[in-house]
Order: structure tokens, then sequence, then C-alpha cells
């Protein structure tokens, strides 16, 4: 059951004398007295009050327990520099040095063997009936050994739709957040196979079986505070095991980050916030509106922000482009060593569609409008439109032309009414 659920649907939101109620009501019953307490949080790319909730807990728990430490979710995303954990965090640099010296703050380090501890291995045949028949080979599951320096291990972070599990948030932390690359690749393929546009703003899916399965092998301690944001305003939190409150949490975020519209959209205009620094983010603005762009439609990504496809797996990208997901499947001989994670991230960019007799037919068009060079948006395989010519302001309030313009794309999920 969940421990402690707050929620404030409408108005101001959830302020910081809540959460820091939350936040005692939470840890009230529990015993932290001598204990190390590990905190996973997430990375820029995810709207939460990171900084709030780590002077919160700093302050409740800090003086109680043996260690207090955050380690950053990163997954496959790069490592934060100082600067950036320092502005995450809210604190200055004199505070790291003083009041929060003892606090540590780690990075994951997804592709460090010596990083990383191996928890299980999935059977061909666990992950057949997990996964609906789609995957049946033998993977390890590996995580950050880090972990278990730990009596309890909480996942702190919000709960969004999300186009590889359906939404985001609870054992999600752990895998892919805190994982190795092997169990990463396989469930992000096993997103792809199903596709975005199916498994978005779905709550049970079959990759959430997966991850909870995997959460399953952790043997220690785990607990979960999942925040439900809309823009920056907190609208729930809510604790108790990842399962629970992420289950709570998803329950709200169907009601807070899903729109629905009556018809689908000729041109779309989907502008990536800063936070989103390469395409490899910034696509979160094709996955949260492929499903209002009518058939035959353009979704132009907005981001003059943007430089590169991505930071860490750029090369591999420029290598096999954005294809459809049946592009992948026709010819798998071709991408045995092309990661799982990276093919998935590809035909969720590029939307469904089909390939037959050699000949890849995208059901829409997506178009970049970034600092990425034209030369390279023709070589991936996405169209190319000049950031510098598009005025934002001409796309709005057209939607009964056809045309819909999302100033912050990639946390709200667009969907057309039943």
């Amino acid at each position: 059951m969940t421990a402690v659920a707050i929620r404030r649907e409408t108005g101001p939101g959830l302020g910081l004398p809540d959460m820091e109620d939350f936040c005692r009501r939470t840890f009230e019953g529990r015993s932290v007295e001598g204990k190390r307490l590990l905190f996973v949080v997430p990375d820029a790319t995810r709207t939460c009050p990171v900084g709030d909730l780590f002077r919160i807990l700093c302050g409740l728990l800090g003086p109680r327990a043996a260690a207090l430490d955050f380690l950053v979710a990163l997954g496959t995303h790069p490592a934060m520099t100082e600067e950036h954990l320092l502005r995450h965090f809210g604190i200055e640099r004199s505070e790291r040095q003083g009041r929060y010296a003892k606090v540590g703050i780690f990075n994951h380090e997804w592709n460090n063997p010596d990083a990383l501890t191996e928890v299980g291995v999935f059977s061909g045949r666990e992950l057949a009936e997990l996964s609906g028949g789609r995957i049946d080979r033998d993977v390890p599951v590996r995580v950050n050994r880090r972990l278990f320096d730990y009596d309890l291990v909480t996942v702190v972070g919000p709960v969004f739709p999300h186009e590889v599990v359906g939404f985001s948030g609870g054992n999600k932390y752990f895998f892919p957040g805190v994982a190795g690359a092997e169990i990463i690749d396989t469930f992000h393929w096993l997103g792809a196979l199903i596709t975005n546009r199916e498994i978005n703003g779905v709550r049970e899916t079959p990759v959430r079986r997966v991850i909870d399965r995997a959460a399953s092998l952790l043997p220690f301690e785990k607990l979960c505070l999942a925040l439900v944001m809309e823009g920056r305003t907190v609208r729930g939190a809510f604790s108790g095991s990842p399962e629970d409150a992420f289950r709570e949490a998803a329950g709200l975020s169907d009601r807070v980050n899903v729109l629905y519209k009556e018809k689908p959209f000729s041109r779309v205009l989907s502008c990536a916030p800063e936070m989103y620094d390469d395409l490899w983010t910034a696509g979160k603005c094709m996955y949260k509106l492929e499903p209002v762009v009518a058939d035959g439609g353009e979704l132009v990504i907005y981001a003059p922000h943007v430089r590169e496809v991505s930071v860490t797996h750029g090369p591999i990208l420029r290598r096999i482009g954005y294809h459809v997901r049946d592009y992948f499947t026709a010819q798998p001989g071709r991408f045995t060593d092309i990661p799982g994670g990276v093919m998935a991230h590809s035909t969720h960019v590029k939307g469904v569609g089909t390939y037959a007799d050699g000949v890849e037919t995208p059901r829409i068009r997506v178009t970049l409008a970034t600092g990425i060079p034209e030369s390279v948006c023709r070589e991936i395989n996405l169209g190319y439109l000049d950031w510098r010519s598009v005025r934002v302001d001409d796309w709005k309030d057209r939607e009964r032309e056809g045309i819909l313009l999302v100033p912050k794309a990639g946390e709200v999920l667009f969907k057309l009414k039943p």
C-alpha cells in the first residue's frame, strides 16, 4: 500500500511546506538511526524539484543517519559535471564544501564494468513470458554496485508518460536508471517492438513487467517517493514501495500529463526546452506528439540549441540513421552489433511505418529545425528546416487549420480522443 499520498490537482499545487510534511510523514515510522541511506534521483532531463528535496532530506535525515548519499540515475546519458551537479541539487560550492561536505553525490556509470555487479540472469524462457513472446534470449541483469553499500535505497523522482515503458518512475529508476547496458538495451528494444504509439501512456505494459521483475532481484530494502509534475508545479506526491508509489502516481499523471485533442494535425511545431541538449533527449518532442499527427503530416522538432545527434551514441546513429521499426526487423542480420537501445531511439524518433520490398514508408515526416547541419539531417534520414526561418508566433492559434504549436514539449503526452 502507498504509505503517504498528497495531491492537489488544481490551484497552486504542493508547496515547500507540503513537501516537508510529506517527507517527514514518509520517514517518521522508519528507523534510520545509524543506517546508511541512498537516494536515487533523476538527472536534469526530467522536471523535478531535486534541489528542494535534497535540502529537505538532508535536514530531516542527515543528523540521524550514518550516511546519506545521492546517486544520479543517468541510464546511458552523459555524466553530469560538478557545475551541473551543483546547479541540479540547488547548492552553492561553499555549501558543497561545508554544510554538505559529507553527503556523497555520484553519477551512474553504465559503461564502466567495475561500477556494476550482476544480480541475476533472465532466461530466454522467462523473457519470452514477460515480453509476450517478443524476446527470448538470455540477458544478464547488472546494476550499479554502489546500491549494495546501503541499508535503504530510496527512489525519488517524477512519473510521466513514457515512450518505452508506458509511464516512467518507480523501478525504472533502477532499470535503466542505474543499470548495465544489456538489460537497458533489451527492454528498450522491447518497447520499440511494441511501438511508442501503442505503449506511451499505458500503465501496465510488458516493459513494466520486465523492469519490476528485474527490481525483484535487488535484495536490499527499497522505498519510493514518486512525484507528479505539471510544468514545475507539484500536483501529487506518493511514497511506498516502488510498485505501489508508481501505481498511484501514474494514475494521477494520466490525468495531469495527458492532453486529448479532437482531431489530428497536419503540421506540429514541437519546441524542445533547454534541458534537452541533444536529439537523443529532444526526441521526446516527437514521442509525446506522434499520436496527434495526421497520416502524411509533418512534425517539426524546433530546438536551435541542439547541435548534436547524441553525446553518447552519436557515431552509431550517424551510421544507422533513423528508421521505422520494420526497417530493422526485416533486416536483423545487418544490425546484430547495434545496441537495442540505440535502435529503439532511432525508430521512436522516426515513428511507425512500413518497410516492404526495400521501400521504407513512414506514416509521418519528422523534420529537424535545430543546430544540427542539413547535411547531417539528410545523412541520418530526417528532414531539415533552417531554424532561423521559423517564426514561432506564426504557428500560434491555428488549431482549426490543422496546425499545432507546443511551446514546451516532451513531458505532456498528446492523444486523440477515443
